[in-house]
């Protein structure tokens, strides 16, 4: 699955692995390194270094609007993405007691929109709060897009500030008529 590539000092170098909005991959590969480009995103980075394995999302909006039917999941959402995470980390050796988290993005990019990256960061507090998740870092808040690359082998992340021209547009995404997927709420 991983191509192995080898820099000059003969270390293997890390298969990137970009995260988009609504996904959520998890890893134990040591090569693998997640990447993703957030503005008013949140990414949640998990971490057991027991089972040293990893895993990230990225999520475009906390919770569906009032009044929207919850018959119908929404990978978009934050609500959804936070459990699939977690569940993946579960079904393949994690232990939630032993999960690490790190929070990042959130930023209130464009004036001139609602506070959305007020709202995914709280939202992202309240989850891993409320799941007894110990939270290790967090970079969430102001005004800036961040770029985070995670090695989820290894539990290692580094988050850089993106200079608003290389940020992505702030733009609606089309979203599927009806989307589908497993999640088990604990």
């Amino acid at each position: 699955m991983f191509e192995h590539r080898i820099v000059p000092d003969g270390v293997p170098a890390p298969e990137r692995i970009t995260v988009m909005q609504g996904q959520a991959l998890v890893s134990a590969a040591p090569q693998a390194e997640l990447s993703t480009v957030l503005g008013s995103c949140v990414a949640l980075c998990l971490f057991d270094p027991e089972a040293r394995l990893g895993g990230m999302n990225h999520f475009l909006l906390a919770e569906p609007p009032v009044g929207v039917s919850g018959d119908t999941v929404d990978e978009f959402y934050g609500t959804y993405l936070m459990e699939l995470l977690v569940n993946q980390m579960l079904a393949k050796g994690a232990r939630k007691s032993r999960l690490r988290a790190h929070l990042y993005g959130g930023a209130n990019v464009n004036r001139n929109m609602m506070r959305i990256g007020s709202a995914n960061a709280d939202f992202a507090r309240r989850f891993v709060h409320r799941e007894g998740i110990e939270l290790v870092r967090s970079d969430l808040g102001g005004s800036n897009a961040r770029r985070v690359d995670f090695r989820p082998a290894s539990g290692q992340v580094r988050c850089r500030t993106v200079e608003d021209r290389f940020a992505p547009p702030v733009q609606p995404t089309s979203r599927p008529a009806k989307a589908t997927g497993d999640v088990e709420l604990f």
